[in-house]
């Protein structure tokens, strides 16, 4: 009897270890659950090109996955605040980060106290495309050109501002200043609506905003574009020159999109969200649609995304030295 215990044991041991496993994987399989709600947490506010583009996209990511998506705002602290929040939340596939460079490559050498490590802390799901950035200015300022700019800001060192939302924008302003050899003012703000309300307003003088935030303004008469960030001119602004046509040589700085999850998120909810966001980004309607606001969409594996978001670091690394910006 004893005999029979003994041998019993190990194997009700080892047949309770197999349910226990299976456990979270049937569970995850049934992701994402009938009338649960899955929150995208964006780091910057409503009406940013981040917050414009998650919202077409998530539309149709929310008839595939047949669930209800949900959109929250938490600018500040550039991307801080949104990044630390989905780090601490519960790897469950019911809270997703929508970011960019801001956050994951640019924070780790802005900021002195990190609350969060944008590798150890999140599962890279996929990426979803690149979002230029231009150099847009009050029309009030007597200027049609960078080389103008330049001109003005040396005639009189340290009486231009440029205001920011992001990383990309305070590395932007930085790299301008720094390889044109002109004395500009920083002007920190939560996000870039707010910030191009006072360029609007005349209260900053410049601004490098990305394409999709900053084109209706332009369009409209109340900013005026000079140049585009990217290498190359942008296919949406092809009379726009690029910041280094413009006379400012070596400047290339792009804006990347993205979805990440909390560490350890499960790989088949990994897997059932890269395959969706891949479908919807590659949809021709979709594609187009995000391609008229400034965005280039495409996607990848999620080791792709992994692979990029480690070489980002390293490219953002240099920008930021590059542009002797000291961590604050």
């Amino acid at each position: 009897m004893n005999f029979l215990k003994s041998a019993i044991s190990p194997l009700a041991a080892v047949l309770a270890a197999g349910v226990l496993a299976a456990g979270p994987s049937s569970a995850q399989s049934n992701w994402p659950a009938p009338g649960k709600n899955i929150t995208l947490v964006l780091p910057f506010a409503a009406g940013s090109g981040t917050d414009t583009t998650t919202r077409i996209i998530s539309k149709d990511l929310a008839k595939a996955l047949g669930a209800n998506i949900v959109i929250e705002n938490k600018p500040g602290a550039n991307g801080s605040i949104a990044a630390s929040f989905v780090a601490r939340s519960e790897p469950d596939g019911y809270t997703i980060f929508v970011t960019t460079n801001t956050s994951h490559s640019a924070n780790p050498y802005l900021l002195k106290n990190m609350t969060y490590d944008p590798i150890k802390d999140f599962t890279p799901i996929a990426r979803t495309g690149d979002l230029p950035f231009m150099l847009v200015i009050d029309p009030k300022l007597p200027v049609n050109s960078v080389a103008d700019l330049i001109a003005l800001a040396k005639k009189e060192p340290g009486k231009y501002s440029y205001a920011s939302g992001s990383s990309s924008a305070i590395v932007s302003g930085a790299t301008f200043a720094t390889l044109a050899n002109i004395d500009l003012l920083h002007v920190p703000y939560k996000s870039s609506p707010p910030a191009l309300t006072d360029v609007i307003a005349g209260r900053v003088s410049m601004m490098f905003v990305d394409v999709l935030t900053g084109l209706p303004h332009v369009k409209g008469g109340a900013l005026k574009a000079l140049a585009v960030t990217t290498k190359q001119r942008s296919a949406l602004l092809p009379d726009l020159p690029s910041m280094d046509e413009a006379g400012v040589k070596g400047f290339d700085i792009t804006s990347w999109q993205g979805y990440l999850g909390p560490a350890n998120l499960p790989k088949d909810i990994v897997t059932k969200l890269n395959a969706e966001i891949r479908k919807v980004v590659e949809t021709p309607s979709v594609k187009n649609e995000l391609a008229e606001r400034g965005m280039e969409a495409f996607s990848g594996t999620p080791e792709s995304f992994d692979k990029f978001l480690k070489e980002q670091l390293v490219v953002w690394e240099k920008l930021i030295r590059d542009a002797k910006i000291e961590k604050q």
